[in-house]
């Protein structure tokens, strides 16, 4: 393989230290080489031979440094990217992409100008669930689709005093998980006709939106897009209905928890999910509920494709206009919940 590429990572909290540094160091033709942090010690207890610094501008303008990853809180995505950029660095922003869609396309639009790839880190293209999901979809299995029910909740019921729960731009959970469900809806199903949102504010407390429930109109399905923090119980992640039978699955992919306990991407069981999830299917007239083939998720099939449209002129995994879609498809929503009506998407 080439000379692989250098990368700088900005941020060394949770998103990047659990999800961006391993993810980079276990894909071929990728060198995570500086890490922009204010805690170098936190760093260097992970990675003693990499480079930190305290500064970003510092990484955008080391000649050695190929691609800069910006993992900081989301009010800063749009302004890092821009710099980077300016610098002559290819970059992949951790999601939401940017807090407007304005501020997306104008980095979209600086990334043209410097011929230079810039992403989102989209991951949960590659759960392994949502893996499953898309090929019972694409083979027909469950018939033409009626309704997509995806949640992703979890129960943490205390607020905390970080970035992520603060009324400030860019906090609460819809720009938090609500890329991640938009994504991969449109990824299913393109752009819905229209979206109805709600988002709240359920937990004692709470100073951002912690709860969001909307729905994507398609002609012929719904596609309903949930998330709260308030679910101590059922654990629903998938239900997906058409006319020929249902998908369900409980859980959570594998792979955050594989990478919190540190487990290196790659390692054996990597991305399987030990809970497939659920076909219930007619057959002989009778329903019949049988165990699902589970794809394997792999995160790294993210970092290989940002690799791979670097060095060799792929189409890169997540493309501008699916960056924009997602961004428009967050304005609206906040706008549907606002007015408490339905807009279209046209």
């Amino acid at each position: 393989m080439e000379n692989p590429l250098n990368v700088a990572l900005v941020g060394y909290g949770f998103v990047g230290k659990v999800f961006h540094a391993p993810l980079i160091q276990a894909t071929p033709g990728l060198t995570l080489h500086t890490v922009v942090s204010r805690d170098a010690a936190k760093v260097q207890a992970d990675w003693p031979e990499l480079t930190v610094v305290s500064d970003a501008r510092t990484a955008f303008a080391d000649p050695a440094v190929d691609l800069v990853v910006i993992a900081s809180p989301n009010d800063t995505h749009a302004p890092l990217a821009l710099a980077a950029l300016e610098r002559g660095k290819h970059v992949v922003v951790d999601k939401p992409f940017t807090l407007t869609l304005q501020e997306a396309r104008d980095v979209v639009a600086a990334a043209s100008r410097a011929e230079r790839l810039v992403s989102v880190f989209q991951n949960r293209r590659w759960d392994a669930d949502f893996l499953t999901v898309r090929r019972l979809i694409e083979e027909g299995t469950l018939g033409r689709i009626a309704e997509f029910h995806s949640h992703f909740d979890r129960f943490r019921p205390r607020v905390q005093d970080r970035w992520r729960e603060r009324d400030a731009p860019g906090g609460g959970l819809w720009y938090d998980l609500g890329p991640h469900l938009l994504d991969q809806a449109l990824q299913l199903f393109g752009a819905p006709l229209a979206i109805s949102a709600d988002i709240a504010r359920l937990r004692d407390g709470a100073r951002a939106a912690d709860y969001f429930d909307v729905t994507l109109r398609y002609p012929h399905h719904r596609a309903v897009l949930h998330a709260s923090t308030l679910v101590a119980g059922n654990g629903l992640r998938f239900a997906v209905h058409g006319t020929r039978g249902s998908y369900l699955k409980h859980g959570l992919d594998a792979q955050e928890d594989q990478l919190r306990a540190g487990v290196v991407p790659g390692a054996p069981g990597w991305g399987m999910d030990p809970r497939a999830g659920e076909v219930v299917l007619e057959r002989d007239g009778q329903l019949v509920t049988e165990i699902a083939r589970a794809e394997a998720g792999d995160y790294r099939r993210y970092y290989a494709g940002i690799r791979d449209a670097i060095l060799h002129g792929a189409t890169p995994p997540v493309t501008p206009q699916q960056m924009l879609d997602v961004m428009r498809l967050i304005e609206l929503g906040l706008q549907s919940s606002a007015e408490r009506r339905e807009i279209a998407v046209g």
